[in-house]
């Protein structure tokens, strides 16, 4: 075997592996996080410096990628048809194959085997393992890919330059590595991520009730003006410690004269109590806080954020009238995120849904529309105008509802459970089987 056939074969391997290299390289740094670079850098990892410096400036090293595949694709078709020609000459010789015939022989050969190895040594294979394998891919190729892009800045500079003044003659502006992600990416990345074992349930559903917090207002969750405990400036002591035995809250709104309309503040009973049961002679009066005042249609995010300013842990939601609309609580925001807070005083409380039985549910007429499409899969039409399941069902009724009226939805079946002068407290939902529907 002489030494320009040995010189060949030697370079055929090499310009296949340069192939792979930048094959690899350019997938990899595509599909690599930049989110998970920068928790690397943070970690120490040197490798991850360089790795940043190109997905940054993604759009020149993958320009040095598409340069190094054309330049090595070149090479392998130049070196493809002399090197098998010297491969198969002697056999050729041996065998009485005319001149005319080897060539043609040669040739197709030659290009059927440099495609091959091409396409499936030099391609297919890197670009599937830096899929599957994007960081540690990165992390091996990112740093003689930063260098030969250094090395051959004047070649890619000229060629990228080109390549832009074309592109912007249409409208078209370089390409960069994503920075950020929609939420609906965000949805499907965290459902992913719990798929994958990457998070379990709870911080799944911690997110998720973050992503829905932000879409609410104050309404959503208030506790409605016709549920609001209250006590009156002038309650006598007996008076203020019975309606505090009857529930058990920390906190009251207080009312002129029975008003609710007229809420001058709150109280926290805690000091209150510490005062009535040592026996000292103060009004109720002295004891209220200002109570901040937010419009039924803030949103969550806001009113928390009023709260916080204010340092108090309730307010007061008013409508578009300046009347009473309900009242919010810390806790209330706070159960849209972590879920139900229950403390020692909370051992009669209930969740908004309660499986009763096969396909049989109690349900809070103040749970909202959207938590029961996202739980049971229903589509409220005509809903606009409501945002509860009672306000619902009020809403599809032409008379007043009474206890034991039923609504459907498709053959689903709502039963009215209990009322609360015309205010409709808890349902009962009958889930049909697919197969009745």
């Amino acid at each position: 075997m002489d030494i320009i056939l040995i010189t060949n074969l030697f370079l055929l391997v090499l310009l296949i592996g340069l192939t792979a290299f930048f094959v690899g390289s350019e997938f990899a740094v595509v599909k690599i996080r930049m989110s998970r670079i920068d928790q690397l850098i943070a970690e120490g990892n040197k490798k991850a410096v360089l790795a940043k410096k190109v997905a940054t400036d993604l759009d020149y090293y993958l320009s040095a990628c598409q340069l190094g595949i054309t330049v090595t694709a070149l090479g392998l078709g130049w070196l493809g048809k002399p090197t098998v020609e010297r491969l198969l000459y002697p056999l050729f010789d041996r065998l009485g194959v005319p001149e005319s015939i080897a060539a043609v022989v040669s040739f197709v050969v030659a290009f059927s085997l440099v495609t091959f190895l091409h396409v499936v040594v030099g391609e297919m294979a890197p670009k599937t393992l830096a899929i599957q394998f994007a960081e540690k891919m990165t992390l091996l190729l990112a740093p003689p890919l930063y260098w030969f892009g250094k090395i051959m800045y004047p070649f890619i500079w000229a060629l990228n330059g080109s390549a832009r003044v074309l592109l912007r003659t249409f409208g078209v502006q370089p390409a960069g590595h994503d920075q950020a992600h929609s939420e609906e990416e965000l949805k499907i990345i965290m459902t992913q991520s719990f798929q994958g074992g990457e998070i379990n349930q709870t911080e799944l559903a911690y997110m998720e009730n973050i992503f829905a917090f932000d879409e609410r207002v104050a309404k959503d969750i208030m506790v409605p003006r016709t549920q609001i405990v209250t006590l009156e400036k002038s309650m006598r002591h007996d008076e203020i410690v019975a309606v505090l035995d009857e529930y058990n809250y920390t906190r009251y709104p207080v009312t002129e004269d029975g008003d609710k309309d007229h809420i001058v503040g709150f109280v926290n009973v805690k000091k209150m109590l510490t005062h009535i049961a040592a026996g000292r002679d103060r009004q109720l009066k002295e004891f209220v806080r200002e109570i901040p005042l937010i419009h039924e249609v803030t949103r969550l995010q806001d009113v928390l954020l009023k709260m916080q300013k204010a340092r108090v842990h309730m307010a007061l939601i008013i409508d578009e009238y300046g009347g009473t609309a309900g009242i919010i609580t810390m806790e209330d925001i706070l159960e849209e995120i972590v879920g139900e807070i229950r403390d020692e005083f909370d051992a009669d409380e209930v969740p908004d849904i309660q499986e009763k039985g096969e396909a049989l549910y109690h349900i809070n007429g103040r749970v909202l529309l959207s938590d029961l499409e996202q739980r049971f899969g229903f589509t409220f039409e005509d809903s606009e105008d409501v945002d509860t399941i009672g306000g619902w069902i009020q809403f599809q009724k032409t008379d007043t509802v009474q206890e034991g009226d039923t609504a459907e939805l498709g053959n689903h079946v709502w039963t009215v459970l209990e009322m609360d002068n015309y205010q409709i407290i808890k349902v009962a939902l009958q889930l049909r089987a697919l197969s009745e529907e």
